[in-house]
């Protein structure tokens, strides 16, 4: 492909020495160059991808795209305004735009992404389609699963993911957006059939510093889809609707007037039952996932459907078939015991009041809720969640979540700020493994023993490296029976 060839959808400034020569890669990461790529040049938070340009030329970069020039490279340089949204139209580009060869649906919110899109994906696989999914869980090609690192690819990354469903026979790709990739421009070449909104709560303050530049962020996915989905229940919801930019928008929600509405909602200990309503038509729904947060996951799902093309009645019949969704209030097998065990990965205040509120509801006996916050991450929600936990529960054990960099005592400190000022009765175990050993050796009869924060994850990030850190193996371990 010709370099002039990958620029006819960027905003180009400037052309230093032409853009006639043949290119057979992109990259952005100047040790993965081969002969004939172009390099782009991105400037990140701790490097600055401009001073590898001269190294990525001499391992053979035939171009190179910056947002200023580089007269001592040697070979044609593309000057741009942002080259992370260029990197994202050229790779479009590169793989002959791919998201146009399925129907492609993004949900975005802060609680809720995972969940909503294995419900799409249930309810169109339900109606025979092939289904690619990309998320925090996992990135699939209907039963194959490919490993993923972060909940939205990087661009080119993302397109290559494209690339491969398109050509495997996927029919819908279902794909969770997150604020970061939509500022990042990782998704800015993508037309996305539907969009989808599921909420908005405190996270993310590390990178957005502000809940209107959070939102803002979540907004843009709304200006690059032709049709809308939004919980209006959200009281935030009125921003996206006053800034998107779709050619149809469904709302829905419990309480306010929305054009998919549930009522009847009866909550359970094995699931949520509900009827849902749009257009005239009401039907019945059963999920096997409870809390009155899966109403609105299902929701979601239901909505991405319909604006996607496909009948209530098959979308109330595929959720019926749905099961849960590893780390999302998932039970964990323990013989031989009189309590339960529930995972859940439940890290910001609203998923960890979202599931409390939901444990409430069927909890025989105490709720002992073990818990910790992220390092390197929005450190004022840290008590914020202790109070919530203290609130909500009968026992707090304050451990360790991925303290990264941090001191995690530090950590736990900040937490309990918030535990301490509910009047929960608590323990602070610095070590996590500790603290579930500790959990489980002090459990009592019909107890509900909540790990919150890990969820999906099988490892935990310290000061010092990552280590391996499955918490269904772990129990399973500390109760012999692994």
């Amino acid at each position: 492909m010709i370099l002039s060839d990958l620029l006819k959808d960027v905003n180009v400034r400037k052309i230093v020495g032409g853009s006639g020569v043949k290119i057979s890669g992109i990259t952005y990461d100047s040790r993965n160059v081969r002969p004939g790529f172009v390099f782009v040049c991105i400037t990140g938070f701790e490097v600055d991808g401009h001073k590898f340009a001269r190294s990525a030329v001499e391992n053979g970069a035939v171009a190179v795209v910056a947002e200023h020039e580089l007269p001592t490279v040697g070979v044609p340089c593309i000057i741009v305004k942002n080259t992370r949204k260029a990197m994202s139209q050229m790779a479009a580009a590169y793989y002959d735009y791919p998201f146009r060869k399925f129907k492609l649906i993004g949900i975005t919110g802060t609680n809720g992404k995972t969940t909503s899109t294995y419900l799409i994906k249930s309810i169109l696989e339900y109606t025979g389609k092939k289904v690619g999914l990309i998320g925090t869980n996992q990135n699939m090609i209907g039963d194959t699963v490919i490993p993923t690192s972060r909940t939205t690819p990087d661009s080119l990354e993302l397109m290559q993911l494209f690339d491969k469903m398109a050509s495997n026979g996927a029919d819908y790709v279902v794909m969770e957006v997150s604020s970061h990739a939509l500022a990042l421009d990782r998704v800015t070449a993508c037309r996305f059939d539907v969009g989808a909104f599921t909420n908005i709560t405190q996270d993310h303050l590390d990178f957005h510093k502000t809940m209107e530049e959070y939102l803002s962020a979540k907004s843009i996915l709304f200006n690059i889809s032709a049709n809308g989905v939004i919980n209006i229940d959200d009281s935030r919801s009125s921003f996206l609707l006053e800034h998107e930019r779709c050619d149809r928008v469904i709302t829905y929600g419990i309480k306010n007037e929305c054009d998919l509405r549930a009522s009847d909602i009866k909550l359970g200990e094995k699931g949520v039952e509900f009827d849902i309503s749009f257009e005239g038509e009401t039907m019945r729904v059963a999920l096997p996932i409870p809390g009155e947060f899966s109403v609105y996951n299902a929701m979601t799902a239901i909505g991405s459907c319909l604006a996607a093309g496909i009948s209530l009645k098959c979308a109330v019949e595929g959720l019926h078939s749905a099961s849960g969704v590893k780390g999302r209030i998932e039970i964990v097998d323990t013989p031989g015991t009189d309590y339960t065990v529930i995972i859940d990965y439940a890290h910001t205040p609203d998923g960890l009041l979202n599931v409390l509120n939901a444990i409430k509801g069927f909890a025989g006996g105490r709720i002992v809720t073990l818990f910790g916050c992220g390092g390197d991450r929005d450190a004022t929600k840290r008590p914020i969640m202790g109070k919530i936990a203290g609130e909500l529960s009968d026992f707090c054990i304050v451990t360790s979540d991925n303290p990264r960099s941090e001191d995690p005592d530090e950590i736990i400190k900040q937490v309990l700020e918030g535990v301490k000022e509910s009047g929960c009765e608590y323990v602070a175990i610095t070590n996590r493994f500790s603290a579930i050993e500790y959990a489980l050796d002090h459990a009592e009869k019909n107890d509900i023993i909540l790990l919150a924060g890990k969820g999906h994850e099988t490892y935990q990030v310290l000061g010092n490296g990552t280590i391996c850190f499955d918490e269904r193996e772990i129990v399973k371990k500390l109760l012999g029976c692994g």
